[in-house]
């Protein structure tokens, strides 16, 4: 078993930064920067993240919710960022014109953020239809990624039994990375496992939820059973940081 965990590249973070940056750099193996969903930050904030950030630090990213959400989305109205023309046409990883100028954008940032990684995450509402099928395929398909691996959380009814099919299928065409919480779904077989924890219990997300050591071995079991080389693990509850220092902990002890 050692040997099989010892030939995958882990790496184990936290969503945001719940401390400073430097303690997070230092502790942990990459982490996922928040702040780019809620607006497309200056240039200046983007090196400012990185100024301190080791060589061998991963970062990745979320991307802008004006491609991925509607423009009624709650977390719009808290956004800095003010888009011109039609808001009807950003949103919901359709291939527009505006959300692909919106993707140029990103991409400049996201080099400049040294980002490894760009999370796209989707609301529930963006459910598994044929329409959404066709968007999120001409949208990948169309889309600049220079050396970005681009990854994908779809919620909604996209990863029930009777869709995992069609979605694993069409992640694999346009390769991009499937994101789960494997402690609610078992993502497609891929060469990068990229795992976001949300807590256990309550619907989608149970923030709140303090990982118990019995969870962590579990989750070193599911992770021990992927097949993929690099998998990354990062941590989104109220508990992250503490919750990771103790998988990595875990790790290093098995």
């Amino acid at each position: 078993m050692k040997k099989e965990m010892s030939s995958k590249n882990i790496y184990i973070g936290t969503c945001g930064f719940p401390r400073k940056r430097e303690e997070i750099y230092k502790k942990l193996d990459v982490a996922e920067i928040q702040e780019t969903f809620y607006d497309l930050i200056s240039e200046d904030r983007a090196l400012k993240i990185v100024s301190s950030k080791p060589e061998h630090f991963k970062l990745t990213a979320k991307v802008f919710q004006g491609i991925t959400h509607h423009s009624t989305s709650p977390t719009w109205r808290r956004s800095k960022t003010k888009l011109s023309g039609d808001l009807e046409r950003y949103g919901l990883l359709r291939p527009t014109t505006e959300n692909l100028k919106l993707w140029e954008k990103q991409l400049e940032l996201f080099k400049i953020l040294k980002v490894e990684i760009a999370v796209f995450q989707t609301p529930p509402s963006f459910d598994f239809s044929d329409e959404n099928i066709r968007n999120v395929k001409e949208f990948f398909s169309s889309i600049d990624r220079d050396s970005l691996k681009i990854a994908w959380e779809p919620r909604g009814g996209w990863n029930k039994e009777n869709n995992k099919e069609i979605l694993c299928k069409i992640l694999s065409e346009l390769d991009v990375i499937h994101i789960v919480d494997i402690f609610r779904n078992t993502p497609c077989i891929q060469e990068t496992s990229y795992i976001r924890l949300h807590g256990i219990g309550g619907g989608e997300v149970n923030y709140r939820y303090k990982y118990k050591d019995e969870d962590l071995n579990i989750l070193k079991e599911k992770i021990f059973n992927l097949s993929s080389k690099e998998i990354y693990v990062l941590f989104n509850n109220v508990y992250m940081f503490d919750d990771a220092i103790r998988f990595k902990e875990i790790l290093r002890g098995g």
